[in-house]
């Protein structure tokens, strides 16, 4: 506790201390909560770019699921129709018809194709009249062909053999023949650039790209694309950004790309059980271009606010030191005797009355010096005016520099009466200082070649602790001195009785 009451006083004492510390808590306490709204606002872009890119991850793997149910309905379709020979035997029109779903009569997304066990092309959704092409060395051919219980295989991107469909993927399911052997494949094909299509119509910014990948880190499809970006059928199994990405099923996170070289944020799900991934990457800079402007002119308002406030503190507690010299100014002049420049009889009443009280608290000697300059009338009357007032500067100079502790106190009792006040001294620490006095007066130099040099009489009252004395009797004992000392001579030093 006295430790916190101290720092109070310090700072009531240092008005100009307290000034500049409110100053810097006040501009840290701003910096600080600009900061912070700086940083929520961050955070919140970042939450609401993350959001924007989760909603079109779910869009385009809910198209996905769809384009994927209607090739796998038309594929058990054709299976089912292969397994009903009585349905073959119609005319050729309306046996494509019956085999392939109308959805892909036309090859807006791709097209499907009945395969034997040769791979040969047996029934084409394009064509009443099959194209010819053979498809067994292709890996959905292969895989079906040596795993019966493979279900709904999805391929990686190829170029396509028929027609112009340039990329592709396919869907594809096995025949089995009545004994369970392999008789075929149903097979679809999906042109990747349907996905270009539908990526083109969700605007997502310049630097950022929605991309479609297979399992395998094989990229399916991306917009935009420009010169710079990866190919189709680029593998990215072998990046760190994607082994995250293959070891979750969804999520969103912020990386370093090691394509770009700059950060990215990826947002991505895993579609359905299917062996595709869907993935949204927004580039760093572009999602925090107009916050990063916002950050930079807050921070240019807050810096010039903070700068105005530290240079207002700066000028406020200029002016607060000039005034606080001003007032420790007058308050020594209140405090000094005018013309010998010791402390006046206000401080001195002061100063002795604080002392008195710390003597009897820490139970403490205090001693106190009555000292006189002798015929200074006659000194006066010789002089004049002029003249004693330069031996009473010089007197009080001999005072002050025989006094060497800060506590001790020489002030101008009245008239060519002096005062020291000596905190914790006995009567013989009393009695050299008032000898030291006494000589060094004696030895100033004679005012005017005056024949009779300047002396001082000093008479010396001493508290002791434990003693009933009271302040009056101890300066009582001090002018009691003081007279003994004028009786016998002048020029001495007389301490109390007893």
């Amino acid at each position: 506790m006295p430790t916190r009451f101290s720092r109070f006083a310090l700072l009531r004492s240092h008005p100009e201390l307290a000034l500049n510390l409110g100053s810097c808590l006040a501009v840290l306490a701003i910096v600080a909560i600009v900061s912070y709204l700086l940083g929520r606002e961050r955070d919140n872009v970042e939450l609401s770019a993350e959001r924007a890119s989760h909603n079109i991850v779910q869009l385009i793997e809910s198209d996905i699921l769809r384009n994927v149910e209607l090739y796998d309905q038309s594929l058990r379709g054709l299976i089912w129709a292969v397994k009903h020979p009585e349905l073959l035997q119609v005319r050729p029109r309306l046996r494509q018809q019956i085999l392939f779903n109308q959805t892909f009569a036309a090859p807006v997304r791709g097209d499907i194709l009945w395969l034997d066990a040769k791979g040969d092309v047996v029934g084409d959704s394009i064509s009443v009249k099959p194209r010819q092409a053979n498809f067994a060395d292709t890996p959905a051919f292969i895989a079906h062909r040596s795993n019966a219980q493979l279900g709904l295989f999805i391929s990686p991107p190829f170029k396509a053999r028929l027609g112009d469909l340039d990329w592709c993927i396919s869907f594809s399911r096995r025949i089995s023949g009545a004994d369970g052997s392999f008789a075929g494949l149903a097979a679809g094909a999906l042109r990747l650039s349907y996905f270009s299509e539908l990526f083109q119509r969700l605007d997502i910014g310049e630097e950022s790209s929605i991309n479609l990948l297979n399992t395998d880190g094989q990229l399916l499809a991306r917009q935009p694309t420009r010169s710079q970006d990866p190919l189709i059928g680029t593998h990215f199994g072998d990046r760190p950004n994607f082994k995250r990405i293959l070891g979750e099923h969804s999520g969103s996170f912020t990386a370093r790309s090691s394509f770009y070289g700059t950060q990215r944020m990826y947002t991505f799900a895993r579609v359905a059980d299917l062996p595709l991934i869907v993935l949204v990457v927004h580039s760093a800079d572009e999602v925090f271009q107009s916050w990063r402007r916002t950050a930079i002119l807050v921070s240019v308002a807050t810096g010039v606010l903070c700068i105005g406030i530290l240079w207002l503190t700066l000028l406020l507690g200029r002016e607060l030191r000039r005034r606080h010299d001003a007032e420790q100014g007058l308050a020594t002049l209140a405090a000094t005797d005018s013309l010998t420049g010791l402390a006046n009889r206000r401080r001195l009443d002061q100063v002795l009355r604080q002392e008195w009280s710390r003597a009897q608290r820490n139970c403490k000697p205090l001693a106190v010096l009555m000292v006189d300059v002798d015929h200074f009338k006659a000194f006066n009357q010789r002089h004049g005016h002029a003249g004693g007032d330069h031996a009473l500067r010089e007197v009080a100079k001999a005072v002050e520099q025989s006094i060497r502790r800060p506590a001790d106190l020489a002030a101008r009792y009245g008239g060519e009466e002096f005062q020291v006040i000596l905190p914790e001294t006995e009567q013989v620490g009393a009695q050299l200082l008032a000898e030291r006095i006494r000589a060094r007066v004696e030895g100033l130099a004679p005012f005017a070649e005056d024949a009779h040099a300047v002396t001082v009489s000093i008479g010396i009252g001493v508290y002791m602790p434990g003693t009933q004395h009271d302040l009056t009797r101890v300066l009582g004992a001090a002018d009691e001195a003081l007279y003994r000392a004028k009786a016998n001579g002048r020029n001495r030093v007389e301490g109390p009785v007893g």
